[in-house]
């Protein structure tokens, strides 16, 4: 059965984060030193864009999962636009995040039929403002990659805003398991050895290259919802959204120990 990692010790999570930054760095290196990264410059600190980003979108957007799909879910950076512009012209609704989640209203929808170009300027001015409870069920979310293990693991940028976005669309029960999670990158991108995952890691599905399909078990298991313990302060405080889930969180906490009147017991704890 799919399993998540446990929860770590602070040396082994400091181990496990610095080889994913060490992963990062040759994935980032590779990609400009073998000439196919792509606009913007330079590929390091963020998604990078690459050479045959069409070609993989249009590989992934023949794949029964993405057909399928009604409503998408979907990061806003370089590579993954041409997914993106497929998915409307298909007449899916698309759904994007406001960066690092920082409004109240925390995702921007495309409704079915929207002619817009799907850019993160676009979804700012032209989406309609939805919190995380407001958001459709997601039938499929494309999530941005710096790098892809053989079973699947994802490695982002490291921000962990991406892991986020899932934990709160769980928490919204707007994921399921069924919802699939897919990704397009560049063969340079993928590995055959096993990655380090930490426990808000959200492993993929499927993943496209210009030249390649890959199909994942489903050996990792899934966070259900915001992991409290890999939350840092800065975040806490950077997105809204989450003072609204602690208190809830609490309130549910409290209830379950001392009654629904919550009178009783002690002052709330803190996260």
């Amino acid at each position: 059965m799919p399993g998540i990692p446990p929860a770590l010790g602070e040396a082994d999570r400091r181990r496990l984060e610095g080889e994913k930054a060490r992963l990062r760095r040759e994935a980032w290196d590779r990609l400009q030193s073998e000439g196919v990264a792509r606009f913007p410059f330079p590929p390091h600190d963020r998604i990078p864009n690459f050479e045959g980003a069409k070609e993989a979108a249009e590989r992934l957007a023949e794949t029964p999962e993405f057909r399928a799909a009604k409503v998408v879910k979907a990061n806003p950076d370089a590579p993954q636009l041409p997914l993106r512009a497929l998915a409307l012209r298909q007449g899916k609704a698309l759904v994007m995040a406001v960066p690092r989640l920082k409004e109240p209203t925390c995702f921007r929808l495309f409704p079915e039929g929207s002619h817009a170009v799907p850019t993160i300027q676009e979804a700012l001015s032209r989406g309609r403002p939805l919190t995380p409870e407001d958001v459709p069920p997601i039938d499929l979310v494309l999530a941005g990659s710096v790098v892809v293990g053989s079973r699947g693991e994802r490695i982002g940028k490291g921000g962990g805003f991406s892991d986020l976005e899932w934990g709160l669309l769980s928490e919204a029960e707007k994921v399921t398991p069924a919802t699939r999670i897919v990704t397009t990158v560049h063969d340079l991108q993928t590995k055959t050895s096993l990655l380090p995952v930490l426990p808000h890691d959200v492993p993929l599905d499927l993943a496209a290259t210009p030249t390649r399909l890959l199909r994942f078990p489903t050996t990792l298991g899934r966070p259900r919802g915001v992991v409290p313990e890999e939350l840092t302060e800065a975040t806490r405080s950077e997105v809204s959204w989450l003072s609204k889930w602690m208190s809830a969180r609490e309130r549910a906490r409290r209830t379950a120990l001392y009654g629904g009147g919550g009178s009783s017991g002690p002052p709330p704890s803190s996260f």
